[in-house]
């Protein structure tokens, strides 16, 4: 096992524009490390700590204070399953869902909206569609007391086109 098979080659990504939505969450200055499969990033903040956004999570969590301090952290006890997703990312591809470039993991169910850590409720998503949905999501919740209820109401869901016969013509 090699922790690059955990993570996705971010190097061509537009972060600007795929982070626009996270700027509450995040300094004005940073630099993206690494990317796991399910989009969290690892960011690099002045001064050299390591920073863990948790897309499906919507936080932002201080994991190391330097790479090399992170690099000792990921071998220490379920760190790097934890962060790299290692479990779930082994079970989706042993299902066939693997991903392309430009692609990673998100879930159908939110976590932060009950939604469980398993095959069934993981799809293999657009990045910039990952990110901004669920940057547009955490927006909306962010002020909720935890346990709240939501609604979830669908907007622009394709209607059904109604059953038409063919005519014949009135014969």
């Amino acid at each position: 096992m090699s922790i690059h098979d955990y993570l996705i080659d971010h190097a061509s990504f537009d972060w600007p524009n795929l982070l626009a939505g996270w700027s509450r969450l995040l300094p004005v200055e940073f630099n993206v490390w690494l990317m796991n499969r399910f989009g969290d990033l690892f960011l690099l903040y002045t001064g050299g700590t390591v920073h863990m956004l948790d897309v499906g999570g919507g936080t932002v969590e201080r994991v190391a204070d330097s790479r090399d301090e992170f690099g000792a952290k990921i071998d220490e006890g379920d760190n790097a399953n934890q962060w790299l997703m290692i479990p779930l990312v082994d079970e989706l591809v042993g299902a066939g869902k693997v991903l392309k470039p430009g692609q990673c993991y998100g879930y159908i169910v939110s976590p932060v909206l009950g939604g469980d850590y398993t095959v069934e409720n993981t799809n293999i998503l657009p990045v910039a569609e990952h990110y901004g949905f669920n940057a547009m999501l955490h927006e909306q919740i962010k002020d909720l007391a935890e346990g709240a209820q939501v609604e979830l109401v669908p907007i622009n869901v394709p209607q059904k086109s109604p059953n038409v016969e063919p005519s014949n013509g009135g014969m």
